[in-house]
């Protein structure tokens, strides 16, 4: 035993010299390069200048491991892009502090040159650790497990949790947005070679496709897989009369309401209440251990702060250069591939300017390179149930597109950091099962505006008679299909739309009164109209009587698909063109909703007993031909409603679990997705906690909800 340790210690100190060697040698060098930046004095000889570096290489590396926790510790606060940014000047004033305690002072640098010599070292010297370290499996796993222990002491963990090592731990990777048949094309063209060695002729996994409820978005999905409930949410947005609030999924304030509701609803704290943690996600699942977790994120307290996560990765210096050149090179790749695009003429395209190219860096590098550090921590800690969100794929495909080459190349880096989850996975305290799945797809198509020259809240405007901004009708693009759209506005109006020739702008006094504009929501091809003066879901009837045209306007416009609205004679009904209706009770999935794909009727009938669902749902159109819907939000990639392949998720899964569903079973809705990752979880671990002693963070009191931001514009995303 006691040579082992020996054996232990001495390659722990041939690693520390050796990276101390390597450090030295890197500040020499860039001495030489840098006119700035210098470790001798005019008369000093190459030994004494020698011993400088290595002193001052010395003196950075350990202010780097004792100094640089208690900075990250106590900039905690500090935005994540923010924090970003101070890494290299916090980074470079460590360097000053080592060079003035060499011997005389004897290293010089202005601010500029030692911001890049102590980044510079900071990544020479982590690679250098982690080269060595991959040569020494058993070193690698308990440094980074010694680690994990030392931060779950810290968070005050039960260490009870080690009587279940014995049992496998499972991590669920959500894979946000990659639709079935995307992953299937992936795999399939040599993208995603770790996917594909699961899935190749000796598999180890398999592949379940399962289809998502009528709102087929993260919060819908997420909040059904984790809490075993979605009732009540409709779209991604929504309007609630009662309260006079607009309900936004990847809003703090309402992602804990929509949690205390699941909670409530169900009586169960989620699906990750036994030792379980939750990363990157915009619900805790009943986790104790949580990450960028958007329901906890606007609680009090260090250990529920969404930007706690942070904390853990940007401790290493190493980790936040990386990150941050990492989050540079990918600001650069995007404006360099919106530009190509541009000049290529690329269509469908959107808007990818101002902020996007800094939202698409964090979402790809920032937030996956902390969710996966994070999860490793998870996994080498052994805790026995992880869920994490990647949400790269889902952001850079709603602007360039879910077919697209830049996707594809999102793909290719998601499935290397499913690789390395996999490596880690054999230097955890236990085995663990790895499950793929996505909440979601995308479908493709030009965007609603972009073809017909005008937004569903125009049209509603002017299905209600009221004034439609110039530009709704001055677009150049799509000039036929906008052409179209405008007579079916025109006809339905029996008027013209403000702007055409000849109008005056009377409306012929049909104003309606203050506060009763309607409110317009779009959640990709979703809509949601609703009237905000009428305290309950109006009904067709009512809907008729104060603008006899907008429903016909609506149902008979060539980029809708069909209405749900209530009637006060047959229920609820299905609206569509040329005056077609369908009962909802009567609903099957031929007819108005032949092309929307199975399960689309029961989806309907299901969203239609919410009680917030909106006055009038509106879906847009798809062409089974194209695959193509029209986004009510200026997106090419989008989901939301029904229509192609965003209804089409995928779990993978290990074969040593159960199957999903039997024999040839449809797996449908995030809550049976639920009932399925649950039913794996106590199989490996026994009964899960009830909800008198689910954790804190499970639960999230009414009176602990903050007060909602305001409102969004009704089309805003």
């Amino acid at each position: 035993m006691f040579k082992g340790r020996w054996r232990t210690a001495g390659r722990a100190l041939v690693r520390v010299v050796v990276v101390w060697a390597v450090s030295t040698l890197t500040m020499l060098a860039l001495a030489g390069i840098l006119p700035d930046f210098q470790l001798q004095g005019a008369d000093d000889s190459l030994t004494r200048t020698a011993i400088t570096a290595a002193l001052g290489a010395g003196a950075f590396g350990l202010l780097s491991a004792l100094v640089w926790p208690l900075l990250v510790r106590a900039l905690l606060l500090v935005p994540a892009l923010v924090l970003g940014l101070l890494v290299f000047f916090l980074n470079g004033s460590l360097l000053l502090v080592a060079l003035k305690l060499t011997p005389d002072g004897g290293g010089t640098a202005n601010p500029e040159n030692a911001i890049v010599v102590a980044a510079v070292m900071s990544a020479v010297a982590s690679a250098t650790s982690t080269a060595l370290a991959v040569r020494d499996d058993n070193a690698y796993r308990r440094r980074l497990s010694r680690l994990a222990e030392r931060r779950r002491r810290r968070s005050g963990e039960d260490s009870a949790r080690r009587g279940y090592t014995a049992s496998p731990g499972t991590l669920f990777l959500q894979l946000d947005g990659v639709g079935h048949q995307v992953l299937l094309d992936a795999v399939a063209d040599g993208h995603m070679p770790t996917v594909a060695g699961w899935l190749g002729e000796r598999p180890t996994h398999r592949l379940t496709p399962w289809r998502t409820d009528w709102s087929s978005q993260t919060g819908a999905s997420q909040l059904g897989i984790l809490h075993g409930s979605n009732h009540d949410v409709p779209a991604f947005r929504w309007y609630e009369k009662e309260s006079g609030r607009i309900m936004v999924s990847n809003r703090p304030a309402s992602a804990a309401e929509l949690q205390r509701r699941a909670v409530e609803h169900t009586r169960d704290g989620g699906l990750l209440t036994l030792d379980g943690a939750s990363r990157g996600n915009l619900f805790s699942g009943g986790a104790d251990q949580l990450a960028l977790v958007l329901s906890m994120a606007a609680r009090r307290g260090r250990a529920t702060r969404s930007r706690a996560g942070y904390f853990a990765y940007f401790t290493d210096p190493a980790n936040a250069v990386r990150t941050a050149v990492s989050f540079v090179a990918e600001v650069g790749r995007e404006v360099g591939q919106s530009t190509r695009a541009r000049i290529r003429g690329d269509r469908p395209r959107v808007g990818r300017g101002g902020l996007y190219p800094f939202i698409r860096a964090f979402a790809t590098v920032v937030e996956r390179d902390v969710v996966v550090a994070a999860v490793i921590g998870d996994m080498l800690a052994g805790r026995a149930a992880v869920y994490a969100d990647l949400v790269a794929y889902d952001e850079v495909a709603h602007h360039s597109g879910p077919h697209s080459r830049d996707a594809t190349r999102v793909l290719e880096r998601l499935d290397r950091s499913i690789a390395l989850l996999a490596k880690v996975a054999d230097h955890a305290p236990r085995s663990y099962r790895l499950v793929l799945l996505s909440d979601h797809g995308q479908s493709p198509g030009e965007t609603f505006l972009g073809v017909y020259g005008l937004t569903l809240r125009d049209l509603v405007r002017a299905g209600c008679g009221l004034p439609v901004p110039r530009r709704a009708v001055r677009t150049k693009s799509g000039a036929e299909a906008r052409d179209a759209a405008r007579d079916a506005v025109r006809i339905a109006l029996h008027r013209p739309v403000e702007g055409d020739e000849g109008d005056d702008g009377d409306d012929d006094g049909k104003r309606t009164a203050r506060g009763s504009d309607p409110i317009v929501l779009a959640s990709g091809n979703l809509g949601l109209i609703s009237f905000p003066d009428v305290p309950e879901r109006m009904s067709r009837e009512q809907i008729d009587e104060r603008h006899p045209a907008l429903l016909r306007t609506l149902a008979n416009h060539p980029g809708v698909g069909f209405l749900l609205v209530r009637s006060e004679a047959n229920g609820s009904v299905v609206l569509g063109p040329a005056g077609a209706e369908i009962p909802v009770a009567k609903l099957d999935d031929t007819g108005l909703l032949a092309t929307m794909g199975p399960g689309a009727a029961e989806a309907v009938r299901r969203t239609d007993t919410f009680p917030h669902v909106a006055d009038i749902m509106v879906n847009s159109m798809y062409d089974p031909a194209t695959g193509r819907v029209h986004a009510f939000e200026e997106q090419i990639g989008s989901h939301g409603g029904l229509g192609g392949e965003q209804s089409n998720a995928f779990l993978l899964s290990p074969l040593t679990l159960p199957a999903p569903v039997p024999g040839d079973g449809d797996l449908v809705g995030a809550e049976q997705v639920h009932a399925v990752l649950k039913r794996w979880l106590y199989d490996g671990l026994g009964p899960q906690v009830p909800l008198g002693q689910t954790p804190a963070s499970a639960r999230v009191p009414h009176d602990m909800v903050p007060q909602e931001e305001p409102e969004p514009s009704p089309e805003g995303t």
